[in-house]
């Protein structure tokens, strides 16, 4: 026997979840994208839709022909017509009707979605009016998936981000479900819990949230914080990540239809918005149901952290009795008082999209919970209403006088809870759990920043390491590229050579392409062990995605933990808010890469301004953690560029060598073109290359500038110092270095070339690469 029936539940109707008070059916829902309100004010329009046509009588949204003229002309059967309105009728707003109805048309079973985050007790708003439309959607041909979001509470730092406590609220909720009579029959109803899940399928999970992260900016992602109760002003980096991976579970648990509240209308949105962007054809219905208001005056929503704003599922009836006899129960809208000294944030606005001047809870909760199913009544004063409307009316006309409207609803909502609390009464499992979150909310533990990393492979990660991060890929690496890495790998006893590949997808390096990036790390590698064959033979090269699956469960919650510790304005330093989401995550990761490697120095540039950031972020981590501190001293780069390249300055082709470069073309051309002044010592951009392709790289470690007796003779040089004296004081013409470093360079390129022609992977990858860069020339024309 189903447990709702165990429990004395009524289903009258396959939807239904309660009958209260007799079973005169009311009216039939209106076909409707949007609820009709209990409110005179016209509905609001959402952000980000534009403006669509009305029907003043009913508030439905029109949905316009398309730019063919066209409009669904599909027809439905009558029984199917009937199971459409059912769903439309669990939102305050479709997006939107006319894909429903293809939905149904197409799919004979589709899947809706909900998280929740098991942050605390159940108010009813949760447990009944989400039980009803459940009920709904899967008498409709729906199977609801409900995700368990334990890391999105941990990244809102509920339970005091203790994942124990997090995933026994988990079950708390799923029992309380269960006893308000919610369809569990028939898998249509279907439990996963977000950690684990997302553990075990990460090589699909992980790549996708980063995608979508690539493709959209700081702005548009602070004003989906909306979901978590956060303004924008007080973000820790972690509730950027939030939004992120809401939007990915969508498209992870392939969900047809979003039914979440209309407080996650805005990463709903960024769902379809991702469709738009990552050319995806069909997107999401999103249906979001009305939220509840709280008890008190002026509360747009019930709060968990104010147990008289709202009634939840295991209150007695005292409780109740006490909470509603005191609720804000207006007759007339109240008068709106402007708070000039108010900040204005994008994440704080109403909860509710038809407008309601009234705004009075007793009546939202007659609406949405006494009448939320077709052939509920509702009875006070002595009277019996079969609708809503007649309940407003009798109010507002004060034919029904508040104090008997309010023991109506006490005595309504308690028929209601009976059965849950005779469950958390009668069920030892159900019981226990109760007492655990009662109990963990009398603690009001602090935030638990127990420390968790991923813990590298030995054999994929030698202890003490000397770590180097190769640099963001592009689709036309340059041999400056190179002699960074060298310089930064010389001379370490242990070095490691880390390719952050999934961090290059998020900041959408080589417009997110694997293929590319991996044709760019290839190129990169093999140049390296082209140009320093014996050094290479001591460097360890990982790549990111390959050590991060190795447990990729440790390795987020690490990621989410640098995010929680970090407020969002530290992550962003150098990034404005129409930068790229994407650059915060890769920030966190490559915190989440040091922490996993535990390496004894983490190698970085003396100028370059964002490496010199991110190592005073990794350096503030560690002091916080139980590791030894890396060290994270500046290597000083050897500038192999041609010309002297400064912010704001374009580069050009000849402005620095190519590890694609033609050697018989470039290596001459490229060398014959660049700056050299006579006496220049500061910038000489053939002085540079040689010091560091023939001093430190080359055979026999020296310069050898050939000329004629009467120009001086030969001569070898065999310190960069003795070269600078000499090109300084004249006695080494500009013409005889030039000619002397274009030898180096033709060499370098042909050990490059002929590297690539040897090796079948080398010269497919070094193809990509030539062939991104004239896609890429063509689309810029």
């Amino acid at each position: 026997m189903p447990l709702h029936e165990d429990l004395g539940i009524s289903t009258t109707l396959s939807f239904s979840v309660f009958t209260v008070g007799g079973s005169k059916p009311a009216p039939a829902p209106a076909p409707s994208a949007v609820k009709t309100s209990s409110s005179t004010a016209p509905p609001k329009k959402p952000d980000g839709e534009k403006k669509k046509k009305t029907d003043k009588k009913s508030e439905k949204k029109i949905d316009k022909p398309d730019a063919k003229g066209k409009t669904p002309a599909a027809p439905m059967s009558a029984e199917l017509r009937a199971k459409y309105e059912t769903i439309l009728s669990v939102g305050e707003e479709c997006q939107s009707p006319s894909e429903l109805e293809a939905l149904l048309l197409k799919k004979d079973t589709f899947n809706a979605y909900d998280g929740f985050e098991p942050s605390g007790r159940m108010h009813i708003a949760q447990g009944v009016f989400k039980a009803v439309n459940v009920n709904k959607i899967t008498s409709s041909n729906g199977v609801f998936i409900f995700w368990v979001a334990d890391w999105f509470a941990l990244m809102n730092d509920k339970m005091g981000g203790d994942l124990d406590k997090i995933k026994v609220v988990g079950e708390y909720l799923k029992q309380v479900w269960a006893a308000s009579g919610m369809n569990m029959d028939d898998n249509k109803v279907i439990f996963k819990w977000a950690s684990d899940e997302i553990t075990d399928n990460a090589g699909t999970y992980w790549p996708k949230m980063l995608d979508i992260a690539s493709r959209f900016n700081i702005t548009r992602i602070k004003k989906c914080c909306q979901i978590m109760g956060r303004l924008e002003g007080n973000l820790s980096a972690a509730q950027v990540l939030y939004p992120l991976m809401q939007c990915t579970d969508v498209f992870f648990l392939k969900a047809d239809v979003c039914q979440l509240g209309v407080d996650q209308r805005k990463v709903n949105m960024l769902a379809r918005d991702y469709c738009d962007a990552a050319k995806i054809k069909f997107k999401p219905v999103i249906l979001s149901h009305h939220m509840l208001y709280g008890l008190k005056a002026g509360q747009e929503k019930m709060s968990k952290s104010d147990p008289d704003s709202a009634i939840f599922m295991e209150d007695s009836a005292e409780d109740v009795e006490r909470k509603i006899t005191n609720a804000y129960c207006p007759l007339k809208p109240a008068e709106k008082k402007e708070d000039k000294s108010a900040v204005e944030d994008a994440g704080k606005e109403s909860m509710n999209l038809v407008g309601d001047d009234l705004k009075n809870p007793c009546l939202d909760y007659i609406d949405n919970i006494i009448f939320g199913t077709p052939e509920a009544t509702f009875t006070a004063g002595s009277k019996t209403y079969t609708s809503f409307e007649e309940v407003k009316t009798a109010f507002l006309t004060q034919k029904l006088n508040e104090k008997d409207l309010k023991n109506g609803l006490i005595d309504a909502l308690n028929v209601i809870l009976e059965p849950v609390r005779h469950h958390f009464t009668n069920n030892a499992v159900a019981k226990d759990l109760l007492a655990k979150v009662q109990q963990y909310k009398k603690e009001k533990a602090p935030l638990d920043r127990q420390f968790r990393r991923m813990e590298s492979p030995s054999d994929m990660i030698p202890a003490d390491s000397d770590l180097v991060f190769c640099p963001t890929p592009t689709n036309n690496p340059s041999l400056q590229v190179v002699a960074d890495i060298l310089t930064q790998l010389q001379g370490k006893a242990s070095p490691v050579l880390f390719l952050a590949d999934w961090s290059a997808k998020v900041l959408s390096a080589c417009g997110g392409e694997a293929k590319i990036v991996d044709a760019y790390y290839a190129v990169v590698t093999n140049s390296l062990n082209a140009l320093a064959p014996n050094l290479m033979k001591t460097v360890k090269v990982v790549k990111q995605s390959d050590l991060i699956l190795t447990d990729p469960s440790n390795y987020w919650i690490s990621v989410i933990n640098v995010g929680r510790f970090f407020n969002l304005n530290v992550l962003q330093e150098g990034y404005a808010d129409a930068d790229a989401v994407g650059n915060v995550i890769a920030r966190m990761m490559r915190v989440a890469d040091c922490i996993s490697i535990n390496p004894k120095s983490i190698q970085h540039m003396a100028k370059d301004k964002m490496s010199t950031i991110e190592s005073t972020i990794i350096a503030k981590y560690f002091n916080e953690i139980p590791l030894t501190a890396p060290d994270l001293s500046p290597t000083t780069q050897t500038n192999v560029a041609l010309s002297e390249l400064s912010d704001g300055v374009h580069a050009t082709e000849n402005s620095q060598y190519f590890l694609l470069d033609d050697p018989k073309v470039h290596g001459k051309l490229k060398l014959k073109k660049s700056f050299c002044e006579p006496g220049n010592v500061e910038f000489c951009p053939p002085i540079s290359i040689a010091s560091f392709f023939a001093l430190q790289l080359g055979e026999g470690n020296k310069l050898e500038i050939k000329r004629s007796a009467e120009n001086g003779g030969d001569v070898d040089y065999t310190s960069e110092a003795a070269i600078k004296e000499n090109f300084l004081s004249g006695k080494l013409h500009p013409g005889d270095l030039k000619a002397a470093v274009t030898a180096i360079m033709v060499d370098v390129l042909t050990k490059l070339t002929a590297g690539a022609k040897g090796d079948a992977a080398w010269k497919k990858s070094a193809a990509a690469l030539k062939a991104d860069i004239k896609k890429q020339a063509k689309k810029k024309k």
